[in-house]
This record gives structure tokens, sequence and C-alpha cells, in this order.
């Protein structure tokens, strides 16, 4: 990135020299991008974060559909399709926001029963960003192809972790995020399938093809394609090694902290996550005592930070009210040692036996 800050600084929409030169390595990171999840290079579109991907998505569909649209997701949605969706609500658009089981997983059958046609969206998350819980999304898809629907995406929290392929699986519209994939923050892509019909979200200039109006951020498009290419580099690396230390933190804190209980499907969540409740405790309390330590966590979402009221997650999962408080995300990646997990493991008991002789509640 370093140099398109500095001598790489001409804008790629020209046609002198020092435009051409970025223009080269801001499609270089489109190819980047599609290569990641089995797209072409002219599927892919730059957006400033994965919530701007998402609203393209849905108020792109309601632009095209007003009155007559139809709404499918999830009651455990990220804030970007859930409030996104229920703004259009309000707007005209009916809305179906599907419920989950204890584990945050969907039940088929109850989708089966809804009404899709080509006037419906199902927007529904790949991996739920506060359980890392994976939904079947390929057989999702198939379903809504054969019934005539389009189908919306928030691969946020899943790309780079596990297998993506749009060439295999019937995807529509596929939202992706640069900073879960270790690239900078506030830049973003959405994945359109040749084919699908979406208006402008941004109007003006000619710049991604007229569907996304103004000057590209080039050097933080070309840190969005560089961690593209080291996300495909490193996915089988997520699955091993970052899964084994994800296991082994989540099998120790589930022993040695009493009250402990683990959020979401054991089996069919990403490599990386786990959520833990601790019985009567306060989440913002253990986060507080967690940076003490030099420990980064987060009560479910972050993009919920700062809200008092239980995860809606939790709450969708019908977890306990005395636990849905203190749910807390461990998120591990490539980078982190067996030495990070120790620390966790070291700490993370003594502070639940504190928290939990000052709780109220006990």
């Amino acid at each position: 990135m370093l140099p398109f800050f500095g001598e790489s600084y001409g804008n790629p929409s020209s046609i002198y020299r020092f435009g051409r030169h970025t223009m080269r390595n801001v499609e270089r990171a489109r190819e980047q991008i599609a290569a990641l999840i089995g797209a072409y290079p002219d599927e892919i579109y730059f957006t400033a974060s994965g919530s701007e991907s998402d609203n393209m998505a849905l108020k792109g569909f309601f632009q095209m559909n007003k009155n007559r649209t139809r709404i499918i997701t999830s009651s455990v949605e990220h804030a970007a399709v859930r409030n996104t969706a229920r703004f259009l609500k309000d707007e005209g658009a009916l809305l179906v926001e599907l419920p989950v089981n204890n584990n945050g997983n969907l039940s088929i059958d109850y989708f089966d029963t809804q009404f899709i046609d080509e006037n419906t969206i199902v927007s529904l998350m790949w991996a739920n960003n506060e359980t890392g819980v994976l939904f079947p999304i390929e057989e999702l898809a198939q379903k809504v192809k054969e019934r005539g629907g389009l189908f919306h995406t928030d691969a946020v929290q899943a790309l780079g972790k596990v297998k993506v392929d749009v060439s295999k699986i019937p995807v529509d519209i596929l939202a992706l995020s640069g900073h879960k994939l270790h690239a900078p923050k506030g830049i973003g892509a959405i994945y359109i399938r040749r084919g699908t019909r979406l208006p402008p979200l941004i109007h003006g200039g000619h710049q991604e093809k007229g569907f996304r109006a103004g000057t590209e951020n080039v050097p933080y498009i070309v840190g969005l394609g560089a961690a593209c290419e080291l996300a495909a580099e490193n996915i089988e690396m997520e699955n091993t090694k970052v899964r084994a230390l994800r296991d082994r933190l989540e099998r120790e804190l589930l022993d040695r902290c009493k009250g402990a209980k683990l959020n979401g499907d054991p089996a069919a969540r990403l490599p990386n996550t786990t959520n833990i409740s601790f019985e009567n405790i306060e989440g913002e309390a253990i986060l507080l005592h967690l940076d003490e330590d030099g420990i980064a966590a987060s009560s479910g979402s972050a993009c919920t930070t700062g809200s008092l009221e239980p995860s809606h997650v939790m709450m969708a999962m019908g977890v306990p009210y005395t636990f849905a408080h203190s749910s807390t995300r461990f998120s591990l990646s490539c980078y982190n040692t067996d030495a990070d997990v120790d620390k966790v493991i070291s700490v993370m008991p003594k502070i639940v036996d504190k928290l939990r002789r000052l709780s109220p509640y006990v």
C-alpha cells in the first residue's frame, strides 16, 4: 500500500501515465478478490465497507421492486442487514425474519414454507459475526434460485476462514469487508453476479462502471487485494492451526471457569471463533478486566458495544438472561500463538471468580 500514499498518487480514472499505473493496480486488486471467491473480476465492485455492500443489495432491490418487495432474512443477522431490512419494511417492503434454534441454526423445513418469487430477496449471512455459526448457504441459495428469487449473503465474517466459491454456489450478491481479512478498516467490496440487475447506490461519475461513483480509494483497494491473496494462501492454516488454538482455548475456559457455557453450534461454525457466557457476570466488566491484561475480546459484536441490552443474537437463540449479558467472543487468526492462548487461559478464571464474588445476582 505504501507507494500509493506517496509517489503513485495518480487518479485511476485519468489517462495520463500516473493514472494508468494506479488503475492497473486497482484492476489487479479486483482480480485478487475475484480469485478468492471464484468470481469474474468484472463482478467485483469496490465499496467503503461490508455495511455499504449490504445496503447496496437490499436498497437496490427495493428500489427496483418498491412495495412488491419481499425480504426474507434471519433473526441473527448483522445490524447492516437487520437494520436495513427493518428500514425497508417501514418503506413498504414485506419482511420475514426467520428464527433460529438454541444453537443458532436455521430450520430448513421452516425455510421451505416461505413464499419466494421474483420479487423476493433472501438475505442470509454465511457465518454469524458473534458465534461463528455457519448457515448452509449452498443449499439455501439453490432453493432460492429454483423458486426465482434473488439470493444475497453477508460473507464478511466467513471470507478467508472457510472456502467460498460462487462459481459453484448460486449466490447472486455477496458482501465482504477488508478488516476481517487484515486489510485496512474502511474498505469493502460487493460481488454482483453477471446478469443480476441493481441500480447504483451512489450516482455521479463513471467509476465502477457507473455503479458506485467517486474517486477510488487506491491505497485501501490495493491493501484489500493483497489481503485477499494472503487469505487464499492461509485458509488451510485457519482450519488446522487456528482451529486447534481455538479448540484448546475453548476447552480450557469451559473446564476452568465455573458457570461457563458455549454459545452456538459446536461443529457447524468458523474455525477461529468461540463465544462463551459466564453466568451472572456482566460482559462489559469481563472486557475491561481482559483489556487490563492486554487481551482484546468483544461482548458479542463490536457493532453493539455501548448497548446495555443483551445481544439480539443471544436473545434469538434463547440464551437465558443470566448468561446472555456475559457473552464474550474470542476471535483468533493465523497470527495468534500458543502463548496468546496460554495468557487468556491463565487470567480468565481469576477474572470470572473475582467478578462472580462481586456480582449482585449471586
